[in-house]
């Protein structure tokens, strides 16, 4: 959902911030001014340098800092009510106070701006590393377009050099060129969906759709291992309210866990993966949500792995960081879900996560 003032420009909300925090200020300022020194009024001037440090630059909260200064000892000069001992105490108090404010407060919007900024670079090296396991099947499903264009190529020669020309079958050859030719193109689009390095944005869309997209890409290693997947979509889904680049994220590292708990696939009768999808009822229709899972008929989870598959760092792999999970709850929770794990009484693992509707 977008925030109340979505309507305004960034300028012009931080220009309306500054205004409101300048305003409030002064009524502190006045405040302070006409109470007793013994009430230390300015210190008031806190909260809203917090206020500011949330939506205002660090060079306005330093502005605002300074300004709030300058009124406290103004006001200590024009107060004529109690002690003028007591009001330079007071007085030093609140300088103190707000000097540490906005010391503090800076440093820690300094901190979680860093914070931010590893995690959106966790976020893409999880994608890539996720297109890097795809590889061999994104390869299998550009090499095919391209061995039908070769072949399509030859046969429009061909049928060009014959005597005379058989301009419709060339025609026809063209055209399968020009297919095959937007089939390898829509792969690669798909690639670069998943890649894009842009700012998280939520908006409506298709889960089923999203989700056969990713599958297209994922083809190839599942049919080399022999993986027979079934689909339980429903087809009257209504459409969630989410980042859909993440949510592709998510789907495909359940995807490949699944994948790789079934590998190698001789080491099962018959390997398979479900997904499903549906309307998940809540207590008001404003609480419906839109349930993902995805389940194998793999080794499982054990009771004791349940509670920590998705902590930082923690894998049952040989290989890897064991941040796929940990990302996944992360986006999950920033698109206002939620994302469990259950082990299956007939065997395997499962993997949910739900996600709002769109409003």
């Amino acid at each position: 959902m977008k925030p109340p003032f979505s309507i305004l420009s960034s300028k012009t909300y931080r220009a309306l911030a500054l205004t409101g925090i300048c305003i409030l200020m002064a009524l502190v300022f006045i405040a302070d001014t006409i109470t007793n020194y013994a009430i230390a009024a300015a210190v008031f001037h806190t909260p809203l340098l917090l206020i500011a440090i949330r939506f205002l630059s660090a060079r306005q909260v330093i502005t605002l800092a300074s300004f709030s200064m300058v009124l406290t000892v103004v006001s200590v000069l024009l107060t004529r009510a109690g002690d003028y001992e007591v009001g330079l105490i007071n007085t030093g108090i609140s300088l103190v106070a707000i000097a540490i404010t906005t010391y503090l407060g800076l440093k820690l919007k300094s901190v979680q701006a860093a914070a931010h900024e590893t995690r959106e670079h966790l976020l893409r090296l999880s994608r890539l590393t996720t297109l890097g396991q795809l590889s061999t099947s994104i390869a299998h499903e550009v090499s095919q377009p391209l061995a039908a264009i070769n072949s399509s190529t030859g046969a429009c020669q061909r049928w060009l050099q014959a005597s005379p020309p058989n301009i419709k079958k060339a025609q026809a050859a063209a055209q399968r060129i020009a297919d095959d030719a937007q089939r390898a193109k829509d792969v690669l689009d798909r690639v670069r969906s998943i890649t894009r390095n842009e700012a998280p944005t939520s908006s409506a869309f298709d889960l089923n759709l999203a989700l056969t997209e990713l599958l297209k890409l994922s083809d190839g290693e599942r049919r080399r291992q022999h993986i027979d997947l079934r689909l339980a979509l429903q087809s009257d889904l209504p459409l969630v309210f989410a980042d859909r680049v993440q949510i592709q994220q998510v789907m495909a590292n359940f995807l490949l866990n699944a994948i790789e708990a079934l590998s190698p696939a001789s080491d099962f009768h018959a390997a398979r993966i479900t997904i499903e999808t549906r309307l998940l009822p809540g207590d008001k229709p404003q609480t419906n949500k839109v349930l993902f899972s995805i389940k194998d008929n793999g080794p499982g989870l054990s009771d004791a792995q349940l509670p920590q598959l998705f902590d930082t760092f923690w894998t049952t792999k040989a290989t890897g960081l064991g941040l796929g999970l940990t990302i996944s709850r992360s986006i999950i929770d920033a698109n206002n879900g939620h994302i469990w794990a259950t082990d299956q009484a007939d065997g395997g693992a499962a993997f949910h996560f739900t996600l709002p509707l769109a409003p």
